[in-house]
């Protein structure tokens, strides 16, 4: 495996994803089918990940996306333009009426607690992201001298949205390549994403295809069997046990198969309950396994802590710090966004440094 090559600063954007964005209605520790109100946050796969570059890691990212244009794309765009991120490459799809042809997408999600494990409901359908096509988008200006980023990123399931988005990964994939720019990609398998379109066989069919244009491929214990095939023994449908030598046996069957690969990553998340997770990552780079052991963590909100994970990591890459550091710095980054509500990171550098090295939960005052 070769190692990630990181282009210099001179570029417009540190960091770009590719994705969908999302409006959030969370019910606070209440339940969506009896709640009476909803919080409202902006998510998504990709674009968390740019968030917390921005927001957290002070990073230059933008988002390639599209919403429909009328108030509630206008409420998801607010969300993101506080969140920093550069809104430039936001495609508006003119509004109907009703939302026939097309909408923006919804996300219902329970944050859970205890036994009560957390669950989300998605209403993303005919949504704008979803009908763009080939050519939407102009990746050799958004790649080429005249903009240009130090890193792209998006994930399985901007590739899950319908047959075009797919395509319009790839073409992406393929303008970043030619421009040098290190490219990643989240399997973030989701059943409800393929299960009406071919399930698992369908997603295999779309992943393995785009991985193979992938520089940092990024997972979770059912990412990697359900996207890709690829099994981890010893491993029980729960995943109540991690054991990690068929974790490193995976991940170099991964690269074995996938040889473009530079860098494989994927977290360690044993869920005791809704409210309590051992959390940690493993990751293979340069033909080394690097490991960051699991540790309980006490948590609020779980969703988006994969993708905090991935911008801790990228992170660390793109500051130019050793891979060890890289992986322990997602991992902080990861813990942390999980102790506050919505999708997105909240937390400091200043607090992921200090997790990273141990640091309790004093007050700081």
């Amino acid at each position: 495996m070769d190692a990630v090559l990181i282009p210099d600063t001179g570029r417009r954007w540190d960091f770009l994803s590719l994705g969908e964005v999302m409006l959030r209605l969370d019910p606070g520790e209440g339940r969506t089918h009896t709640t009476r109100r909803f919080q409202v946050w902006e998510g998504g796969g990709e674009y968390n990940v740019a968030r917390g570059l921005r927001r957290c890691f002070g990073l230059r990212t933008a988002i390639a996306t599209a919403l429909a244009d009328n108030p509630v794309g206008r409420l998801v765009e607010d969300r993101i333009l506080q969140g920093g991120v550069d809104t430039s490459l936001l495609r508006w799809a003119p509004f109907d009426g009703v939302g026939r042809h097309v909408r923006n997408g919804l996300n219902f999600t329970e944050r859970g607690f205890g036994m009560r494990a957390a669950s989300g409901c998605s209403d993303r359908g005919h949504t704008a992201i979803s009908q763009v096509k080939s050519d939407d988008f102009d990746w050799e200006t958004v790649f080429g001298i005249q903009n240009a980023s130090r890193w792209f990123h998006t994930g399985g399931i901007f590739a899950a949205l319908s047959e075009t988005t797919a395509i319009v990964a790839d073409e992406a994939m393929d303008a970043a390549r030619r421009y040098g720019t290190p490219v990643s990609y989240d399997l973030n398998y989701r059943d409800s994403l393929w299960r009406s379109i071919g399930g698992k066989a369908k997603a295999q069919e779309v992943n393995r295809k785009l991985v193979r244009k992938v520089d940092l491929l990024l997972g979770n214990e059912e990412d990697f069997t359900a996207m890709l095939g690829v099994k981890i023994k010893g491993v029980s449908e729960d995943f109540d046990e991690l054991p990690i030598a068929a974790y490193e046996e995976m991940l170099r069957e991964v690269a074995s198969a996938y040889p473009n690969l530079k860098l494989i990553a994927s977290t360690l998340r044993t869920a005791h309950s809704a409210s309590r997770n051992g959390w940690g990552a493993i990751a293979l780079y340069e033909g080394k396994i690097v490991y960051v052991a699991q540790r309980d963590i006490d948590i609020l909100d779980r969703v988006g802590g994969g993708d905090s994970f991935a911008s801790g990591l990228i992170y660390g890459l793109l500051a130019g710090k050793p891979i060890d550091w890289a992986l322990r710095c997602g991992v902080a980054h990861g813990a942390l966004a999980m102790t506050t509500p919505g999708d997105t990171s909240m937390v400091t550098l200043a607090e992921v440094e200090r997790a990273m090295k141990g640091g309790s939960a004093r007050i700081a005052r």
